[in-house]
């Protein structure tokens, strides 16, 4: 059985910036993505496999991760009929890094995921909906929840907006602040396109990160790198950093009241860089 790509197998989930999303439906995807550089992996047991698919599909990631993989799994809504058996499923599933819950609208359904599931397994609560949107608050703070993720895609069919990053930027902003009052990590990012080239996702990455969101959901393993790179300190938040607590290390004069936040941003750059294996790079 493959092993997943050691770097990423270290990277605590809190950290993830690149969630890779593969077809359950598609056994043979499971490896490649899982060696792939993508923080984190999810195979998908929701969207991406019809109805007269899904116990074959859940029968395929219970051999995966009972097998020796690792990995996360999106599971269907709680309200239909397949995520009471999703749940039973993968609560005997020893490779089992946690779940996201699609379509969640209220604190409730993060909260009876997670109870079904074995005690402490993270629940990420994917919002695809105005509702959503409106609860994330409660959902953030709600027993069991891990991370916010954004269904942008499923989001923009339910309001009727586009894809341009103005029109979804109350949304993300929504997710961004509920994250921060529920005291969650970052919240994470709908997709691009799954045949977005490399300048279309370091642009998609640029928003991501300037929304203040630390995480961005991915449909194509070659995009993982360039999630990666666009959502780590860049280099020239390197060298600032590294400076910084250079000079602060050397002894260095406090000099005004900025000081000491800029001197936490450094150190705060320092430890993303180091997580990331970029500090001494």
């Amino acid at each position: 059985m493959p092993i997943r790509n050691r770097r990423a197998a270290a990277l605590p989930a809190k950290l993830s910036r690149s969630w890779l999303l593969i077809n359950a439906a598609k056994e043979q995807d499971f490896a490649p993505g899982l060696a792939s550089e993508a923080d984190s992996v999810i195979f998908d047991l929701e969207a991406s496999v019809p109805d007269d698919g899904k116990v074959a599909a859940r029968e395929a990631v219970l051999r995966a991760l009972n097998g020796g993989m690792t990995a996360w799994v999106r599971v269907s809504p709680s309200t239909s009929e397949h995520w009471e058996k999703d749940l039973a499923a993968l609560s005997r599933a020893e490779g089992l890094r946690g779940v996201m819950l699609a379509e969640t609208e209220h604190p409730e359904q993060v909260t009876y995921t997670a109870m079904r599931l074995r005690a402490g397994t993270p629940v990420i609560a994917l919002i695809e909906s105005a509702l959503g949107v409106e609860n994330a608050t409660q959902i953030a703070s709600a027993p069991g929840t891990f991370r916010l993720a954004f269904g942008t895609n499923d989001f923009r069919k339910d309001v009727g907006v586009s894809a341009d990053p103005m029109a979804l930027a109350y949304a993300r902003a929504r997710l961004v602040i509920a994250s921060r009052v529920g005291g969650l990590p970052g919240a994470i990012d709908g997709p691009t396109a799954a045949d977005a080239d490399p300048q279309e996702t370091a642009e998609a990455c640029q928003v991501t990160a300037s929304m203040g969101m630390t995480g961005k959901l991915s449909l194509n393993r070659a995009q993982v790198e360039h999630i990666n790179t666009g959502l780590a300190p860049s280099a020239d938040e390197l060298n600032w950093a590294r400076e910084l607590i250079e000079a602060h290390e050397a002894g260095g004069s406090i000099g005004d009241g900025s000081y000491l936040p800029r001197l936490a941003r450094a150190q705060k750059i320092a430890s993303l860089a180091d997580s990331y294996g970029l500090w001494n790079a």
